[in-house]
């Protein structure tokens, strides 16, 4: 099964803050399927980044 984390450290880190910091539930997050976590997370890191580049500019 190909997933998006390299091992299960990252796996588990990447859960914890999808649950933490963006309000994902553990089951949520269990019951996709690999691609579209792969997916969700791919959108996560490009919000985060955006978030980011509006903080730097900002101040």
């Amino acid at each position: 099964m190909a997933l998006s984390h390299s091992n299960l450290g990252s796996y588990l880190k990447t859960n914890f803050a999808m649950m933490q910091h963006h309000n994902y539930n553990l089951a949520d997050i269990e019951n996709m399927i690999p691609w579209e976590r792969d997916i969700y997370v791919s959108m996560l890191v490009d919000y985060i980044n955006t978030e980011n580049e509006k903080r730097s500019k900002s101040t």
